[in-house]
C-alpha cells in the first residue's frame, strides 16, 4: 500500500527557528512520545481534519464525515495498537478495551517517523487491524515490530 499522505518538513529551517542543531531536531523527531502532538495537528491541518476535543479522547483526529481515526507513529520500537491507558509500567493490554476503542474508530492514521523529515502515512481501516488481531498478526497487547508494521502495510496492496 501507498502512503496516502506525505508530511515534509525543512530540517534546517526547524534547526535554525528551534535554535538548536539538526541532530537535535531529528532526535526529536524520531520520538514518538515527544512529536506526537505535532504529527496530529499537522495532519489535522494538511488532511482538513478535526482534532479530538480533549488529549484523553479515545481518538485523535475526526474527518470530513465525523468518522473518528487515531494517529500512531511508526518508530524504531515498532507501534502500538492498543488504547494508550494500557501500556505503560504497571499497566496490561485489556482485550474489551481494544476491542471497543476499534469498534468506534475509522482507523489508524500511521506515520513513519523514522523517515523523518519525509514522513509518510497510511491509513489503515480498522477492519484490517481486526484482520491482523484476529489473525494473530499483532504481537502481545497488540504492539509489534517497526518492521512487521511496514510489511503489514505493504501487504494491503
Amino acid at each position: 500500500m501507498k502512503p496516502f499522505h506525505l508530511l515534509t518538513w525543512d530540517i534546517n529551517q526547524l534547526s535554525l527557528a528551534l535554535k538548536i542543531d539538526v541532530s537535535s531536531v531529528g532526535e526529536y523527531f524520531t520520538d514518538g512520545r515527544r512529536v506526537a502532538f505535532i504529527i496530529e495537528r499537522r495532519l489535522k491541518a494538511d488532511l482538513d481534519f478535526g482534532l479530538a476535543p480533549s488529549e484523553g479522547a479515545s481518538f485523535d483526529l475526526v474527518d470530513g464525515k465525523g468518522k473518528k481515526w487515531e494517529v500512531r507513529n511508526v518508530t524504531s520500537g515498532g507501534v502500538n495498537f492498543c488504547p494508550s491507558y494500557m501500556v505503560g509500567v504497571g499497566r496490561s493490554f485489556d482485550e474489551p478495551g481494544f476491542l471497543a476503542k476499534l469498534q468506534q474508530l475509522q482507523g489508524y492514521i500511521l506515520a513513519d517517523i523514522e523517515k523523518f523529515p519525509n514522513v509518510p502515512c497510511w491509513m489503515i481501516p480498522k477492519e484490517a487491524i481486526w484482520k491482523w488481531y484476529v489473525s494473530g498478526k499483532l504481537g502481545a497487547g497488540t504492539k509489534i515490530s517497526r518492521v512487521k508494521a511496514l510489511r503489514l502495510i505493504e501487504a494491503l496492496a
